[in-house]
């Protein structure tokens, strides 16, 4: 970690004095290399803070203005941090920047999966990995306010719990050596379930296609386990016209309407109370090497918080 005179803001961009920071696993993947970077780089991709200065060019946002982002280029794990202003939104009164650094990134990406990548209706049942982590939490909560019937997955009965007191009606342990795809042909009468929403990747790839029903959709948003196997269309065929689907935030955002759109409903949802963020842990911006150990120990639970 070193110190130095931050430069003022190019054209388009804006200087924001970082207050509170959000982990996700993404910085994990790009500091093992799992996801390359062009070096020298930093790592973090979500902050909330306020407009030091503006840049030539930029007329949305002006100084003391609070704003966060979520997603876009790396280099968030910082007190100060140039941003280009179209990938910045303003956060509401009714949302404090700890909610704003805890939620953006994991809310739109959560918007996204429930309500585009696959548009989840009342009345669903629908299953969720990682129901204990910060964007499993929130996929529970989201997916109880549309009204669909949340199951999740998680490791050890206490993020169960956890799971369950945010909008899963059902969790299924799976340090318990609980069979997934049998539970799921229980509750669905061998029917099998309309979309899975898989973040571990390799560990779980043929579980999650057993728990499909006819057309499902395996949707895979996360690799924490390793990247999935190769994806074979006859596998697809013969399990009765099954959709694989690998969606990014990056792409659900890159139009700024899309962008302001998904963070409004997020917002708009943290500020009613409609859900609430679950901060398991904060640490202090020069602990985040000790923040990555636990995250990638799976010692963690709910959001991570990271204070600069």
């Amino acid at each position: 970690m070193r110190s130095f005179n931050f430069p003022d803001p190019e054209e388009g961009e804006v200087l924001i004095d970082q207050k509170a920071l959000g982990m996700n696993f993404l910085d994990v993947y790009h500091r093992s290399g799992a996801y390359p970077l062009s070096m020298p780089t930093g790592i973090g991709t979500e902050a909330a803070g306020i407009v030091a200065k503006v840049g030539a060019g930029v007329t949305e946002f002006k100084e003391g203005d609070r704003v966060a982002y979520g997603g876009g280029a790396p280099g968030g794990y910082a007190d100060y941090r140039n941003v280009l202003a179209t990938r910045i939104v303003p956060i509401p009164n009714n949302v404090t920047d700890e909610q704003a650094a805890t939620s953006l990134m994991k809310g739109m990406t959560v918007e996204y999966l429930l309500e585009r990548v696959y548009s989840v209706q009342p009345g669903q049942m629908i299953l969720f990995y990682a129901a204990a982590g910060g964007v499993g939490l929130i996929a529970g909560q989201w997916g109880k306010s549309i009204g669909a019937h949340m199951i999740g997955v998680a490791g050890g009965a206490e993020k169960c719990q956890l799971a369950l007191a945010n909008g899963y009606e059902i969790c299924l342990d799976r340090h318990a050596d609980e069979d997934v795809s049998a539970k799921v042909a229980e509750l669905t009468n061998g029917i099998g379930l309309p979309v899975v929403y898989d973040s571990i990747g390799k560990d779980t790839y043929t579980t999650t296609l057993d728990c499909l029903g006819p057309r499902g959709f395996f949707v895979s948003f996360g690799a924490t386990s390793g990247p999935v196997p190769a994806v074979h269309a006859t596998e697809l065929q013969k399990r009765n016209s099954l959709y694989f689907t690998r969606p990014t935030l990056v792409t659900y955002t890159a139009d700024r309407a899309d962008l302001l759109m998904s963070s409004g409903k997020v917002f708009a949802k943290l500020g009613s109370g409609e859900i609430k963020t679950e901060v398991g842990q904060t640490y202090k911006l020069e602990d985040v090497v000790k923040a990555h150990q636990d995250f990638e120990a799976g010692k963690t639970r709910g959001s991570t918080l990271i204070m600069p």
